[in-house]
């Protein structure tokens, strides 16, 4: 199993790239992220199978359509709808400013994914399920949105993985968290789909669920483990 961290170009969004007997597994392609996860993929002699979401803000889901094309795009039910507007912005004219904007900065037009699949229950359940070869269990996370989802999985980790997150290299269980959970911070409650009640929520769930070993690879930032969070993050401390 390898994994690669590819980091965007526009609001330094984290896009990482699981491969498992060379079957890859994307997980949230931000903007500009398209052309370097290709050339990781072709490096590492591996084929697309799957483009998996955290969640439905914009600057998660700017570039799945074109790296997926046909191939299934799969984000949490809740979120479902955000893939139709990642903006989230009611207001017409604000709407269309900001789409200016974000076409400025990420370099193309929101297009929707042609094959957008909602994430099965049976990644919720147990163990989880199986995605382009690797063992997915899905926590739901709401609270920065409606269907903000951790994706639990585990493995062999090189020394490059285990420097994201300050540990040494080995086989342990890892947690793709979006924005949801950061080194020392949480994500915003103030975006749209944001509830800081429900995020009180989703804390108090983490705190008696992850596991203490657990690597923390957040959708921006450096990585964690849960240990670390546990003993030094205010949010979850609180």
């Amino acid at each position: 199993m390898s994994l690669v961290r590819v980091v965007a170009n526009v609001f330094a969004e984290n896009c990482y790239v699981l491969v498992t007997d060379r079957r890859a597994l994307v997980i949230d392609p931000g903007a500009g992220t398209a052309g370097p996860v290709r050339a990781q993929l072709a490096e590492l002699g591996a084929e697309l199978e799957a483009v998996l979401l955290t969640h439905g803000h914009a600057d998660h889901v700017w570039d799945a359509a074109e790296l997926a094309g046909d191939l299934p795009v799969y984000v949490p039910v809740p979120d479902l709808y955000r893939l139709d507007d990642p903006l989230g912005v009611q207001n017409a004219a604000l709407r269309s400013i900001l789409t200016d904007q974000l076409v400025q900065l990420f370099g193309a037009q929101w297009r929707r994914p042609g094959n957008v699949v909602p994430v099965p229950e049976a990644y919720f359940e147990g163990g989880g399920a199986e995605l382009a070869g690797a063992q997915i269990r899905a926590v739901p996370a709401p609270g920065h949105t409606e269907g903000s989802t951790i994706y639990l999985t585990s493995g062999e980790w090189d020394a490059e993985v285990a420097s994201w997150v300050g540990a040494g290299a080995g086989t342990g269980p890892l947690a793709f968290a979006g924005d949801v959970l950061f080194k020392q911070g949480i994500g915003r409650t103030d975006l749209p789909g944001g509830d800081e009640k429900v995020m009180e929520w989703t804390l108090r769930t983490l705190r008696a669920t992850i596991d203490p070993a657990t690597w923390i690879l957040p959708g921006h930032g450096p990585g964690t483990t849960m240990a670390d969070e546990l003993a030094s993050n205010p949010f979850l401390r609180r």
